[in-house]
Parts: structure tokens; C-alpha cells; sequence
């Protein structure tokens, strides 16, 4: 048995989906085009739509080279179907407090879909880490660059 991989949220793993397929299916077919075009108009050295082309296929098969990668390697956990809902696990919108009382919400997602700017962190973050299990009134405490901050879990909600 393979042992399970990251996990990610379906919203997640469609978004990874969609990408791939308009990779494969709108840009690579379009650069495919110009290249071929290109390399009819004659000396393929000094002709910039060819050697640019070229360049931008490359690049467009290594990302789908990795998100085929990602795609088999990852674990697809749907938020909405955790059982224990009193702790923080995978999927779960949290909202802190730290000692001043700044407030913050975080939703804990899979390491591919995190993005800071709307308060999506990733599952290995140090902050999700060390929220995992964490109950309402919880204090954790988390080691950033800057030193520690201890956070108090003063909400849990699930999808």
C-alpha cells in the first residue's frame, strides 16, 4: 500500500486541473502553431517567434510534467466531510488572537493552493502546524523568523 500523500481540498485540486487542461489544450496548441509557422519562413536562427516559441514549449511541458506530478502524488480531502469538528485538522477556517488581541483568520489548505493575501496558509506552514489539534482556548505557540508568538484558538469552523 502507497502511503498517502499531501493533502489537498477538491476546490484545490480542480484549480490544478483547469490549469493543466488549458495548458494542454489552448496555450500548448497555439505556441505549437507559431513554431510551425516559423520554421517555414526559412533560417530558423535569427527568426524570434521560432527560437521564442521554442523557448515557451519547453516551459510549458515542464509545468505539465509537474502538475501531472502533483496531480498523481496528492491527496484529495474534502473539508466538509470532517467528523471531528471541535479541533483543527485539514480544511478548518480558524480564527486567532494573539497577545495584544490582534484578531486573524486563517483557513488551513493543502501546500499548493496556500496564498497569504486571503488568509490561506498551507498544511505544512509553521502556524498550521502548529495549530493541528488544536481546541477552542487553546494557546499554541508558533517560532516565525522573528521569535515566537503565541496565537489562542478563539474559533473553529468547517465548510
Amino acid at each position: 500500500m502507497k502511503p498517502a500523500g499531501p493533502p489537498i481540498t477538491p476546490a484545490g485540486m480542480a484549480a490544478l486541473r483547469a490549469r493543466y487542461d488549458h495548458l494542454l489544450g489552448t496555450e500548448r496548441p497555439e505556441i505549437v502553431e507559431i513554431v510551425s509557422w516559423a520554421a517555414g519562413n526559412g533560417d530558423r536562427s535569427e527568426n524570434g517567434d521560432y527560437l521564442y516559441g521554442r523557448k515557451r514549449m519547453r516551459e510549458i511541458d515542464r509545468e505539465l510534467a509537474h502538475l501531472a506530478r502533483r496531480m498523481k502524488a496528492l491527496r484529495v480531502v474534502d473539508p466538509a466531510a470532517q467528523a471531528e469538528r471541535d479541533k483543527v485538522f485539514f480544511g478548518a477556517t480558524v480564527e486567532l488572537a494573539d497577545e495584544d488581541d490582534n484578531r486573524m483568520t486563517v483557513t488551513v489548505v493543502g501546500d499548493d493552493e496556500q496564498d497569504a493575501t486571503t488568509g490561506r496558509i498551507g498544511w505544512s506552514a509553521p502556524l498550521a502546524r502548529a495549530l493541528r489539534g488544536a481546541a477552542m482556548g487553546d494557546l499554541r505557540t508558533v517560532r516565525l523568523p522573528s521569535g515566537e508568538k503565541e496565537w489562542e484558538v478563539m474559533g473553529i469552523a468547517y465548510p
